[in-house]
């Protein structure tokens, strides 16, 4: 008997202490999101968590210090991750990195191993001092009533976890929000959360494997090549970020909204307009369209976050054709490759080596496109082997937001280019066209070097998501065909040129970025698989489009093709 004070004193301790280790855990979690929504989101998160533990182990102490140190262990991962690998957290990470890099980044990080091994020894430890000394709850009733109350308790708090993740639930302004925003932005838990939703990929209706066959089979065989596998030649592919057109800008009339890069030459094979699939950010999407063929949009909201959700199920893409037909196939990029999986999804693609801002000995996020492009030279000149073509993908930076230093960080010749426009709108644009002034330099350094020589080349570099302005992008007039209106935030351009002699490619209103790999084997010479003919196919019979296509049944039946019958992506 008196050992049961005792007892309920140790109990109350246990208890104050696990409430206070929870408070502990809600500052250093909840507490740390950038707005008071984010925090009350990631909160009620917890609250719901903390319930359905306290009812599936009816125990008070132990569910506190659970559900606590679960959040605070997300937090400590995110941060981590952020630091050491420069990209947030996903929920995709938990399968991806045990499935395929895991062991590799941990290797490369051993400051991320330690800790690791840190909260696989302490962990258990506090979680059975817990249990230890912690009361159980619901000790007085009977089995049935307290199963029915538990299994009542757990349902209700999974409903309430459930409700909170809706879009359209009590936290609908904190879901409200763009991708870009979400995988940049400091809310790290709260766009963890909301990512859950979000990063669902489903494959698009498609039609049945008949009616797939009857439109789609005759593509089956391929297309021949048109050049002989001896002369097949080098392709240089640059994705300039954050670049377009300026010229159908209404204000956009001075001689810097001219440039040749944009100009049509004895050399080029097509150009035109491209239709993107994000505006204002989100770069990595455009990569994935222009390598597979395919645009993200058509997996659903998970499509956005194609590095991670995306580019481990694809099974055929550009470089993966040219590795079959003997190319070696490379990247070079400007951040380090591990920010938002880029290193992963582009080995995922079919990149033999890849080149991060590390590798290449410059600072990532800083690089101009002349910095790039002599760092593309000499790993071409490292890599390239007599009788073996290359593929290299180049992403460049340099157009990367904001465009708002003051003006007079400009050159004197791009301060206060553009007449007409609002102080803020106008900043932007100048120094927009500023960067595009030397872009337009360092890519007429790279045509040189590459179509000025007898080694037979295609150089293509297209543009990606137009820059927001801080929003003001969208609200600037344009001069555009009626068509085109609708996507008139979603259009930048294409390039494609040769220093071999060759037919011109087709031409369209609006080229979708998906339909570019194709043009590219188009213009190379080079043969088709199954997949590319069909992708090249569609684009002929759809005038450019894709899932835009005027006819829906012949979208269904494509998709039915590629995933049902070529399985690109499993």
């Amino acid at each position: 008997m008196p050992l049961i004070p005792f007892r309920a004193a140790r109990n109350r301790t246990t208890t104050a202490c696990a409430l206070a280790f929870f408070a502990i855990c809600a500052w250093f979690t909840a507490w740390q999101e950038p707005l008071l929504e984010q925090r009350a989101f990631v909160l009620a998160l917890m609250l719901c968590v903390l319930g359905v533990a306290a009812f599936v182990f009816a125990r008070l102490a132990f569910a506190l210090v659970f559900s606590g140190g679960l959040f605070l262990l997300l937090r400590a991962i995110t941060v981590l991750k952020e630091e050491y690998l420069e990209s947030p957290l996903m929920p995709a990470d938990f399968v991806y990195y045990v499935r395929s890099s895991l062991f590799e980044t941990l290797r490369r990080y051993p400051n991320i191993y330690s800790v690791g091994l840190c909260v696989v020894i302490a962990v258990p430890i506090v979680l059975w001092l817990a249990w230890r000394y912690d009361r159980r709850l619901f000790a007085g009733m009977r089995a049935l009533p307290q199963g029915l109350l538990r299994l009542g308790g757990i349902a209700l708090c999974a409903i309430a976890f459930w409700w909170c993740l809706l879009p359209s639930g009590p936290f609908a302004q904190v879901h409200a929000r763009g991708a870009w925003e979400k995988m940049s932005d400091d809310a790290d838990l709260t766009n963890f959360f909301v990512n859950l939703r979000d990063s669902s990929v489903r494959v698009p209706a498609n039609a049945d494997d008949a009616t797939a066959a009857r439109d789609w089979q005759a593509t089956a065989g391929g297309v021949p090549a048109t050049v002989d596998p001896g002369q097949y030649p080098d392709i240089v592919q640059v994705l300039e970020e954050s670049t377009f057109d300026p010229a159908p800008y209404t204000h956009c009339t001075v001689p810097a909204c001219d440039v040749a890069m944009l100009k049509a030459d004895a050399r080029t094979r097509g150009t035109g307009v491209m239709r993107v699939h994000t505006f204002g950010g989100g770069t990595w999407v455009s990569e994935f369209a222009a390598l597979t063929g395919m645009p993200q949009d058509i997996f659903g909201p998970g499509g956005m976050y194609a590095p991670y959700v995306l580019a481990p199920h694809v099974r055929d893409s550009l470089p993966l054709q040219l590795k079959r037909l003997g190319y070696l196939t490379v990247a070079i990029y400007p951040t380090h490759g591990e920010f938002l999986n880029g290193r992963d999804a582009y080995k995922a693609y079919g990149v033999d080596h890849f080149y991060g801002a590390g590798e290449l000995g410059l600072d990532d996020w800083d690089e101009t496109d002349t910095q790039m492009f002599d760092a593309a030279r000499r790993v071409y000149d490292k890599l390239k082997k007599p009788g073996q073509p290359v593929f290299m993908m180049i992403l460049t930076i340099n157009q990367h937001g904001p465009h708002d230093d003051p003006m007079s960080t400009l050159p004197k010749p791009f301060q206060n280019l553009l007449q007409g426009l609002p102080p803020a709108t106008a900043l932007n644009f100048d120094t927009y066209l500023q960067r595009l002034h030397d872009s337009d330099v360092a890519m007429a350094g790279l045509e040189h070097h590459f179509l000025d020589r007898d080694q037979p080349t295609v150089l293509v570099h297209f543009g990606d998501h137009q820059p927001s302005f801080d929003d003001l992008m969208r609200t600037l007039p344009r001069n555009l065909p009626p068509a085109l209106v609708p996507y008139q935030d979603y259009l930048t351009y294409y390039m494609i040129k040769s220093n071999v002699p060759g037919a011109s490619l087709p031409t369209y209103p609006m080229l979708d970025i998906a339909h570019l790999p194709g043009m590219v084997l188009k213009a190379a010479g080079l043969p088709m698989d199954g997949y590319f003919s069909a992708l090249t196919s569609l684009r002929e019979r759809c005038h450019g489009l894709y899932a835009d296509c005027g006819d829906k049944d012949l979208v269904k039946s494509y998709y039915g093709w590629i995933f049902n019958r070529l399985h690109v992506y499993q």
